[in-house]
């Protein structure tokens, strides 16, 4: 599944916008404390040195926990989608300048010149024991 990179940035931007604030005002956290918590929640990472005291503010965090790991999980995997189509594009592009796109190799001979044919009168075959 593809999602528009903007979709996803502006997603990420309201959930950590969201904590932020409700962190701010529920457990009475200074802006910065309040981001970080957020951030920190979201990307799993837990310090553990910001905890909601409040009843509201740990439903609140679980809440956080649900939505914004998902949302989170959803920004990295398309990332990592993107990396990995850009990384297939320029693969393509490197065998398609070296040369090899759509050749394919001669029927009697083998990639690996270790693994010839035991045909001696196939180029490159190993002679047979009795000779």
């Amino acid at each position: 599944m593809y999602f528009k990179p903007l979709t996803v940035f502006y997603s990420v931007m309201f959930v950590v916008t969201l904590g932020t604030v409700f962190f701010h005002y529920v457990e009475r956290w200074n802006w910065v404390d309040s981001y970080f918590f957020t951030v920190v929640t979201i990307s799993t990472v837990g310090y553990g040195n910001l905890v909601p005291v409040t009843v509201i503010g740990k439903i609140g965090a679980t809440l956080l926990i649900f939505f914004g790991l998902g949302i989170f999980a959803v920004a990295i995997q398309q990332f990592a989608l993107y990396n990995m189509r850009k990384r297939e594009e320029e693969t393509e592009w490197l065998i398609a300048r070296l040369g090899h796109h759509g050749h394919s190799e001669p029927e009697n001979q083998t990639a690996n010149e270790d693994d010839q044919p035991d045909d001696p009168d196939t180029p490159g075959g190993r002679p047979s024991p009795a000779e």
